[in-house]
């Protein structure tokens, strides 16, 4: 069942099932090779991860909307606040090492590779959530992250914007390590608040 999972939820976000479409478990288990009962337990994973919601016809992939952008990331903002603020809080050693290993290699990643962006600088926001020592604020961050996957531009393909959030991110740590929660929650509002403004700004050009 993960393997239909993981195939279905990998081509709902690389824009294979474009927003809105239907997704009829008979016509997925024929492209999967399948039986109806795998489909019927990813469709249900799938809506808890918010990927695809009921519509009138069955089951389909959730649509976009500016509305939805601003949504996610008004809880987004507090939260990764909150993280940060209790990372630099509850951090240990350990904390520390995965932080910086993560942003090394955010450092080291090609500008040409988006995915290879997108995919860095969620591994320096995991670190510092997983410092937060807080179970349900990973929780609900990588559940909004999920939602955030249906719009596969990245935000860091904004011109400057690269350097700018690599900036910010040393940044942040620093104010981590430093243990200055109300520095580092500070920091990661403002972040996430550009990531929003930029977010909208894609959406409009799209």
């Amino acid at each position: 069942m993960s393997e239909v999972y993981e195939r279905l939820r990998g081509e709902i976000v690389d824009g294979t099932f474009d927003a809105g479409a239907n997704l009829v478990e008979l016509a997925l288990a024929e492209r999967y090779g399948t039986s109806r009962t795998p489909i019927r337990e990813a469709l249900r994973r799938l809506e808890q991860d918010g990927l695809v919601e009921r519509g009138e016809r069955g089951m389909r992939v959730r649509t976009r909307s500016p509305e939805e952008i601003l949504e996610i990331y008004e809880v987004r903002v507090a939260l990764e606040a909150t993280a940060a603020s209790a990372a630099a809080t509850r951090h240990g050693e350990f904390d520390l090492i995965r932080i910086h290993k993560a942003q090394s290699a955010m450092d080291a990643v090609s500008t040409g590779d988006p995915a290879a962006m997108a995919a860095a600088n969620r591994a320096v926001h995991e670190a510092i959530w997983t410092a937060s020592h807080n179970c349900t604020v990973v929780d609900l961050l990588t559940r909004l992250n999920n939602h955030l996957t249906r719009y596969p531009a990245t935000t860091l393909e904004v011109p400057g914007r690269w350097a700018e959030a690599l900036a910010e991110h040393h940044e942040l740590i620093a104010a981590v390590e430093a243990r200055d929660a109300d520095r580092a929650g500070d920091l990661a509002k403002s972040h996430m608040t550009k990531a929003r403004d930029l977010r909208l700004q894609l959406y409009r050009e799209a």
